[in-house]
């Protein structure tokens, strides 16, 4: 935990959330094997990282059959670094797919959005911000038989309940961390820069709203709170003062309509309303260039798609 030692912490500056990366995971994919299985993937699941940064803070955890976490009371919510891939969590998928391929194009620049915006610090695993193709393997160079043996028959038994395998099956169908193929099949292609231009352009857009706009580059000043919109949608507003609020709509399901539109965190003060300034279902990114339709008493949101809103001032 991030807390000074007088506290009880090991005086750290940040911390990995892998509670944020788990909810992400199910929400992107379905899965539940293994810790999965803790989480639903559920937008209030994102809102509660977004407001308390781990979401296990001395409850009870099933898979583990233990308590797992303590408060987080008081600790900023740059402490918190989140992430949708690491080495750990693309190897632990046994043939370390990346997460772009277990969902929709759609989902994943949404999920895009959600992390680059939220008020944690955001973590990229090398090549996700262009889409690198190429897995990241479980791979060590390993000289002696018995440690090799020992530690692919440790991989084959973490990794079984991951793939719904025996440890048998997981020790056949698990890649040597040895072969030296194992090693080559994970370096980067950068000429995936090009090629995969829409999701580089993604994430460099989104990089730039979060460095340059005056709302989301001061992710720690004026608070944020989030409301469920729908089974798979939600939205954060980002406070800030002279009505410089910021809204990030998001929505990894089917398009659907709030009527009523009864959630006050939509509500824009007298004299103002809410304009578009970034959306992950942009044809700049491969979207379909949908928008979100607003009235008085109805808001519209397009499926699988994110939105960062501002307040302007009427005509």
């Amino acid at each position: 935990m991030a807390r000074p030692r007088s506290e009880g912490g090991d005086d750290l500056d940040g911390m990995w959330n892998d509670d944020f990366h788990h909810s992400a995971v199910v929400a992107l994919t379905g899965r539940n094997e293994a810790y999965f299985n803790d989480y639903s993937g559920t937008p209030q699941e994102f809102i509660s990282a977004a407001k308390h940064g781990f979401l296990y803070q001395g409850q009870a955890l099933s898979w583990r059959k233990a308590l797992r976490g303590t408060s987080t009371v008081g600790i900023a919510p740059e402490v918190f670094v989140c992430f949708s891939e690491n080495h750990d969590q693309i190897a632990n998928t046994g043939h370390g797919e990346r997460l772009r391929f277990q969902t929709s194009p759609g989902r994943y620049r949404a999920m895009a959005a959600v992390l680059l915006l939220g008020p944690w610090t955001p973590l990229l695993f090398q090549g996700q911000e262009f889409g690198a193709s190429s897995p990241f393997i479980f791979f060590a160079d390993i000289g002696d038989a018995s440690v090799r043996d020992a530690i692919r028959k440790g991989r084959a038994k973490w990794l079984a309940s991951f793939l719904s395998l025996t440890e048998q099956q997981a020790w056949q169908t698990l890649p040597a961390p040895d072969d030296p193929d194992v090693f080559a099949r994970c370096k980067l292609d950068f000429s995936e820069r090009e090629r995969n231009r829409e999701l580089y352009d993604l994430h460099i857009d989104l990089l730039k709203l979060r460095r340059e706009d005056s709302r989301f580059r001061q992710q720690s000043s004026g608070g944020i709170d989030g409301a469920v919109l729908g089974r798979a949608s939600f939205v954060f507003r980002y406070f800030a003062e002279a009505n410089d609020d910021r809204l990030l709509l998001v929505n990894f399901g089917e398009s659907h309509s709030l009527h009523p539109a009864s959630e006050p965190l939509l509500a824009s003060p007298i004299g103002c309303k809410w304009k578009t300034l970034w959306t992950s279902d942009s044809p700049r990114y491969g979207g379909a260039g949908s928008i979100v339709g607003a009235t008085q008493d109805r808001w519209i949101l397009p499926a699988e798609s994110a939105f960062a809103l501002r307040l302007e001032r009427k005509a």
